[in-house]
């Protein structure tokens, strides 16, 4: 990895840990997006993963919490939940200029028991 690289990992790292900027990490196009914040208000992120090429640099957060709130329909059950969110960040001269994300909903819905095995 590079200076440059280095410097785009740290600016991206230092965003998704900064809490005043998770507003912005939950927010995506996903349907369920908006549910997240109101099911899971004690949620919180940690960088689990980052790729570089050049300046774009995905990051994979964990996301814990407990179901607090309805979600897609299911009631809330208490239950303490794990979910990934891939998000892709463009980073010049170690800003931000750029970002997206989604959520593994599959695996969320599974915890919480609303996919039938």
């Amino acid at each position: 990895m590079n200076a440059l690289e280095r410097k785009n990992v740290e600016a991206v790292t230092a965003f998704i840990e900064n809490e005043a900027n998770h507003g912005e990490l939950y927010r995506t196009d996903q349907f369920f997006a908006p549910q997240i914040t109101e099911a899971f208000t004690d949620r919180s992120c940690a960088v689990d993963e980052i790729l570089i090429q050049g300046d774009k640099v995905t990051a994979r957060i964990l996301i814990t919490g407990t179901h607090t709130g309805s979600f897609a329909g299911n009631l809330p059950t208490g239950k303490a939940v794990k979910v990934t969110q891939f998000r892709e960040f463009r980073v010049v001269d170690g800003e931000i200029i750029e970002h997206r994300g989604w959520f593994d909903t599959g695996t969320l819905l599974h915890q919480i028991q609303a996919v039938k095995q």
